[in-house]
């Protein structure tokens, strides 16, 4: 992280990063030499602090400011040692944006849109003991209270997101033998995973991982260039806001990949947590059950979404077995009814395998987590990673266990309990595989000219940058 101070900086507390399921600012104590007189760096409770001299004297410091930006070009794990402000993506800076709707001149307001990921709705479902299409109903009726204009679910774009890996697996799968990096396919849609994955292995193991973009930046997109049509006004007149599970989202909608710089907007403006949601309900002392329903808005103005659709295959997304099933019937003519599952370690590494006649067709496996993370990508340099894909996750237990997801109060028992209540719930909405969506069928058409058009690969598909290492003094390990 860059420093507002010449000289070396030491870290008292070597465990001073960011792990999943860990918020963005926790107080650590900083030494730095000044050529031969230590002086240290004392950071109080509410982020100020001071440069404290061998005599005592303590000289206040002004604080810095790091933008996201900053964060993403990070060599190491982000640390907190100068009390990292990220003023860009917070519930604040929603409120903003709806008092400067309130108080500004019609044609200075801007359209608000709401996308809300399934993950984050399950997330409040069992926080407030309701099913997720009341969830749903409530959250869509309390937002618009406040001034937001529409409300979606991200189960929609992430149609988009599981048609695209499973033509892209299927494509690298038959240049295997031509292109030594065609697999093993790694999932993108975590940007934990990915911004790791760009700091610590760079150039090695960009190559592996799915161009596909995650259902947050389809999502993105789509709001900033059809929806933006549709409703006739410019991306930049749109201010669109995703609540997700975890705080990486946030991160990844930085990226400068998702900056539309002809009219200098941000493709998803703002995001925030699920429990930056909750923060929202207490500041405005609103209790979700007891919010009157507001119907859902339909993302397509064709479709009629009373229901909630999702997909099968975990609370992550379920693209290994979307990609497992469409890939043995395109490529070995094989329907797979149903996926089984071998865990191997944990319950956050399994394998999935297809097999005809003894031999295997299809290997895949889903790694959550960073210990699994690195046993895979340290099997990746040995040459010896045996799987065709992996459906890797930052956090254990995957995005139902988000960072930005509320927590219990307790640890232990508690923690379990309330994961096992989120998953239900995930579950029970109605599943749909993409390849039957008739809005998706239709919006390849009429926004993107097609599924082979050239405004496919610019709209649903990304890339990765490796970040040049810096010498940190110390090695990170998971």
């Amino acid at each position: 992280m860059a420093s507002p101070f010449s000289g070396v900086l030491q870290l008292t507390d070597l465990d001073d990063f960011i792990g999943p399921s860990q918020d963005c600012i926790k107080p650590i104590k900083v030494e730095k030499k000044l050529g031969r007189v230590a002086a240290k760096i004392k950071i109080e409770d509410d982020g100020s602090y001071f440069q404290v001299n061998q005599d005592g004297d303590a000289q206040k410091l002004e604080k810095a400011k790091i933008t996201l930006n900053d964060c993403l070009a990070c060599s190491g794990c982000i640390t907190s040692a100068e009390s990292v402000l990220i003023s860009q993506q917070s519930h604040e800076e929603l409120y903003k944006m709806l008092i400067h709707n309130r108080t500004a001149e019609s044609q200075q307001q801007k359209l608000v849109v709401v996308s809300v990921s399934p993950q984050a709705r399950a997330s409040l479902a069992a926080r407030f003991h309701l099913s997720i299409v009341d969830t749903a109903k409530k959250l869509t009726a309390f937002f618009k209270k406040l001034g937001v204009h529409y409300v979606f679910d991200t189960a929609f774009s992430r149609n988009f997101s599981l048609l695209e890996s499973q033509r892209e697996f299927v494509r690298r799968f038959q240049r295997k033998s031509e292109e030594r990096e065609a697999l093993p396919m790694l999932a993108s849609a975590c940007p934990g995973w990915i911004c790791y994955a760009e700091k610590t292995h760079g150039s090695f193991i960009l190559p592996y991982i799915s161009t596909t973009r995650s259902p947050q930046q389809i999502m993105g997109n789509f709001i900033k260039d059809y929806f933006a049509k549709e409703q006739h006004v410019t991306p930049e007149q749109i201010y669109h806001v995703s609540v997700m599970p975890c705080y990486d989202k946030k991160l990844e909608a930085s990226r400068p990949d998702f900056y539309i710089k002809e009219f200098e907007t941000r493709e998803v403006d703002c995001v925030i947590t699920t429990g930056e949601v909750l923060r929202m309900l207490e500041e405005e002392a609103v209790s979700l059950p007891d919010v009157a329903p507001a119907p859902l808005d339909a993302v397509f103005s064709n479709a009629l979404e009373e229901q909630l659709l999702s997909h099968s295959g975990g609370g992550s997304g379920g693209y290994l077995e979307h990609i497992f099933r469409y890939a043995a019937k395109e490529l070995f003519a094989v329907q797979v009814e149903e996926i089984q599952y071998k865990p191997l370690k944990n319950k956050d590494f399994q394998e999935v395998t297809l097999e005809q006649d003894g031999k295997i067709l299809l290997q895949f496996a889903l790694a959550y987590g960073f210990r699994n993370i690195q046993n895979l990508v340290q099997k990746l340099k040995r040459g010896k990673c045996p799987y065709h894909y992996v459906e890797v996750m930052a956090c254990p237990s995957g995005c139902l266990n988000g960072g930005g997801q509320i927590r219990a109060e307790g640890k232990g028992e508690a923690s379990k309990d309330l994961l096992q209540r989120v998953e239900m719930l995930y579950d029970t909405a109605q599943t749909k595989i993409p390849e039957q969506n008739s809005s998706v069928t239709e919006l390849y058409k009429q926004w993107l000219n097609g599924a082979d058009s050239e405004e496919v690969k610019e709209a649903l598909h990304t890339q990765y940058h490796a970040v040049e290492k810096m010498n940190t003094g110390f090695n990170i390990k998971w």
